[in-house]
């Protein structure tokens, strides 16, 4: 099976190429330059397999929530290359890619979501090797998130940077140390997508939306930018 993967949910733009188990990933730090990077790193990846888009058996990426702007990039982006090649679409939740890059058990991802707000959810290792969510996505203030019961949690995302008291204190004890600087990975993206794939979740272009998680731009559609197929 080969898959190419991609996530843009945050201020790092990721790609992958998943191809049989093997995965070769190029991520870059690109603040609000997702539009201008994307294309030329997917192009990358793929000149550098010697492969070409239409060779791919799915197209995966990172649905969000995150940044509003990245993620309409992202999915039209996807839209736009998957119905050019004729090929299905996973959308992965970028919480969960953020969760199983981490040598972790037990994960508690958040992103900062501005306007004193994090995404938030919580994440268990199965026996499979992938994570697994527990209860569901939120936005929601830091001091409002919901843990399940256990010790041992590991925090991770950009939500711990900007608000690591008051997650801590919210999670009165349960979680045992926050990770700073992480990152969604487009290799986690193709981890996550491969077994969703092989399900039968792929899903045509037309439903390679955002997931925004605020109820007020969750029905916005995505926007298809000028999207150019990679050679």
């Amino acid at each position: 099976m080969k898959l190419l993967a991609f996530d843009t949910s945050t201020e790092a733009c990721s790609v992958a190429l998943w191809v049989d188990g093997e995965i070769c990933e190029y991520a870059e730090q690109v603040g609000q330059r997702h539009s201008l990077r994307l294309l030329p790193m997917l192009e990358e990846a793929l000149a550098n397999a010697g492969l070409r888009l239409s060779q791919m058996d799915a197209l995966a990426f990172g649905q969000g929530p995150g940044s509003f702007t990245s993620l309409r990039i992202g999915a039209g982006i996807a839209q736009g290359l998957a119905f050019g090649a004729a090929l299905p679409v996973v959308p992965v939740s970028s919480l969960a890619a953020l969760a199983q890059g981490q040598a972790a058990h037990r994960v508690l991802a958040a992103f900062d979501a501005r306007m004193a707000q994090v995404y938030a959810a919580a994440y268990v290792r199965a026996a499979s090797g992938l994570m697994e969510l527990q209860g569901r996505e939120e936005v929601c203030a830091p001091a409002q998130i919901s843990l399940p019961d256990g010790d041992g949690w590991i925090g991770v995302g950009s939500g711990w940077n900007q608000y690591r008291d008051e997650l801590f204190a919210a999670a009165a004890g349960r979680v045992a140390e926050w990770v700073p600087d992480q990152y969604p990975g487009a290799g986690d993206v193709a981890v996550l997508a491969v077994e969703r794939l092989r399900a039968g979740h792929g899903v045509s272009p037309t439903h390679a939306v955002p997931e925004y998680l605020r109820n007020r731009v969750a029905d916005k559609p995505a926007s298809t930018p000028g999207s150019r197929s990679p050679s």
